[in-house]
This record gives C-alpha cells, structure tokens and sequence, in this order.
C-alpha cells in the first residue's frame, strides 16, 4: 500500500514511486536498502548488494562481518543522509518521494560529544523514531557531569585496576577517550574491541591510545581494561577479578535504574548513553513536527500513547508483521 510504514524484516516504507525501502533488513532485499549503523542488530545477515548508508558504517560492517561479501556504499537520490549521533558512522535516512517526507532515524543521539556531532531533526511528513528510552522515568543526568564523574572515580581508586563494559562499537571508544583523561597509567583494549578502534581510528581524527589485552598482560593498580558489554559475567572475567582484584564498572543509560548494576554483577555504575533519552527523544519528535509518528524498539508503545494523549500527535508503535494503519 502506498505510503505505508511496517515492521517485518526491519522496517518497510512503501514509497509512491511504487518502489520499497528496507531499513535495517536481515536480507537486503528491498528496491531501496538502507542501513542506519554497524550493530549487530541492524546488520543484514545476507549478500548486500546495494546499500545506503555512510562509508565509516560500510567499513565497520565490512571489518564486524568478516565472513561476509563486502559491502560498498551506494548513494541513492531519494534517500539523504544525516548524522544520527549514535556511534561512528551512524546515519538517519530521510527519503522524499515526491510526495512525502520520511526520516528513519534508526538509533539516535541529539548530544554532541567526543567525535560525533548529535542527531538535528529535518522537518518530515512522517517521523519513524527510535524508542530504546520511550518512558518517563528514563530521563538521563547531564552528559559533561557523567563524564566529569567517571573521570575523577578513576583518579580516585587507582589502587586498583579497573574494568570498564561498554558496547564494542560505539561506549568502548568513549571509555578509552575517558580513560585517557584521568591519571591512570595504562590502558588496554580486547581484540573485538581494537578492531573497531583500527577502522575509526582510520576514517576519524581520533588517537584511543590503548594497547592490546593479552592473558599474559599483569593488570596492576592504575590500569584500566575496557571490555565488551556482553562479557561482564564472563568466566575469563571472573578469572581477572580473582586474580588482580579489579573493580568492575558498567556504563550505559540503564544505569540510571538501580537493578542495572545488579544484572551485569557490577561494583559501580555510570549513566552514559548513546542514545536519546526521554526528554530528548520528545524534542526530537517537536523539532521535527510530522503530520504522523510510528515508534519502535524498546518502549515503543509507551512512547506512542504518550505523543499521542498528552501531545496530541498521530502516533502508533510499530508491531512485527503488522501491514496497513488498519492492522493497529
């Protein structure tokens, strides 16, 4: 149906030009691809082929997806791209058709900080927004302060090492760029996370300075190791906490909701996101002033009931498989 917005495979605008755009599809099967950035959960899982999207986010698929065909960055003259302000290389996609004005922002930050500059709104026709923090209570403490506070917790327990969690692609680099900040005297990186380091070290104007963590490195007072997110529980962790008597710290938005620490088994906690929050999330949605909103991932419903009881806009979460307005 022309015009319409749906969630199958990643989400699926069906334009006027009778043409469809996949954003963020397993399969890259659209006449149109679009893919917003390099995580794993908006990656294609088949050949790519044509795909718009920005050459740093083509190069980190390329280096996550090693198994992979390459991937090479198509422009197309409908589709523009924005900075999105997630992670490196991260775009929103605004797509006219002549008749509408879509704009899939993917993941989003409205912040600017460290090497990305944040997410600025295009007036659009319809808004299809990301969620991830779609609830009130989700409201995140000033930026500059976090920082600030991270940076001087470190300078204060450099008698011991230090294990910082953060995504591979996206908190990590910030955590390096922290670390780097404080008085510590060496840092270390996984491989998982020096791969993504190499590729944004080569596409950005941005040094993390860390070296490569080996089992044989002695972790000792003032070192900090910077891990992915998904490892916090991991036995090899348990081995590093055991043997050095490190001091294990989670970083992400959920933070600011106390079972967060509880869940990753973390000694302390810092609220740094690299997405929208709620407050951020709703400007968003003002600046750019749709005639409709589909919201999706995270509280998705939530945030549509909200834009549309106490805004008063056209706002509907987008449901898996769901096909037409009429399916809601």
């Amino acid at each position: 149906m022309t015009g319409s917005v749906r969630y199958t495979d990643g989400i699926r605008i069906d334009l006027a030009t009778g043409e469809t755009v996949a954003a963020d599809s397993e399969y890259v099967d659209g006449e149109i691809n679009v893919l917003s950035h390099a995580h794993g959960d908006h990656l294609y899982r088949s050949a790519p082929g044509d795909v718009v999207c920005s050459e740093l986010t083509a190069a980190l698929a390329n280096a996550r997806r090693d198994d992979k065909e390459p991937l090479t960055p198509t422009p197309h003259p409908m589709v523009e791209l924005v900075d999105a302000g997630h992670v490196a290389g991260s775009t929103a996609a605004v797509v006219d058709d002549g008749e509408r004005r879509y704009c899939y922002t993917g993941d989003i930050s409205t912040r600017d900080r460290f090497y990305l500059d944040g997410f600025e709104p295009p007036n659009v026709d319809v808004l299809i927004i990301e969620s991830t923090y779609g609830k009130p209570e989700y409201v995140l403490p000033p930026q500059k302060i976090v920082e600030r506070e991270l940076v001087d917790w470190l300078d204060d327990t450099d008698d011991r090492p230090v294990l910082l969690f953060g995504y591979s692609l996206g908190r990590a680099q910030k955590l390096q760029l922290l670390a780097g900040r404080s008085e510590r005297s060496r840092l270390f990186v996984t491989k998982a996370v020096a791969r993504i380091n190499a590729v944004v070290e080569d596409h950005l104007d941005v040094c993390f300075g860390a070296s490569r963590f080996t089992r044989d490195v002695e972790l000792g007072a003032g070192d900090v190791l910077v891990l992915p997110t998904q490892t916090s529980r991991s036995a090899f962790v348990d081995d590093i906490v055991e043997e050095t008597d490190a001091v294990k710290v989670g970083v992400s938005g959920w933070a600011v909701d106390e079972s967060f620490r509880f869940r990753g088994d973390y000694d302390e906690t810092f609220a740094l996101s690299d997405h929208c929050d709620f407050t951020e999330l709703v400007d968003v949605v003002e600046r750019a002033d749709p005639e409709q909103v589909y919201t999706n991932h995270g509280f998705a419903d939530e945030f549509a009931d909200y834009l549309g009881a106490e805004l008063d806009y056209q706002a509907r979460s987008l449901k898996r498989n769901q096909t037409a307005l009429s399916d809601f």
